[in-house]
């Protein structure tokens, strides 16, 4: 069953922004995930605050992405995240089709 990372970000440094993203999708890439949303304009329709740039990646499992996000190439990542930007991260399982 599919699961998705889903990243709201908050950009700190534009430079470590731009390092950062193209050392994370290297490695979202090689653990089988792909982008489905990657930072375009976000409209909150309903509650608050107002949305920040919204980042969407499917995994083929949770397991995948739990394996994905504790790796070593992306430890090299999360260390320029830190300058990069604020987030917030959720990781959430899909649904099983019908």
């Amino acid at each position: 069953m599919s699961a998705y990372v889903i990243s709201e970000v908050e950009v700190r440094d534009q430079a470590a922004m731009e390092a950062y993203r193209t050392l994370a999708a290297q490695t979202i890439a090689q653990y089988g995930g792909c982008y489905l949303v990657r930072g375009g304009p976000a409209e909150v329709v309903e509650g608050g605050p107002p949305a920040k740039t919204i980042i969407i990646v499917e995994f083929p499992s949770m397991a995948r992405a739990r394996e994905w996000y504790a790796s070593p190439e992306y430890a090299a990542a999360l260390k320029l995240r830190q300058t990069a930007l604020e987030r917030r991260l959720l990781f959430v399982e899909g649904v099983i089709p019908a």
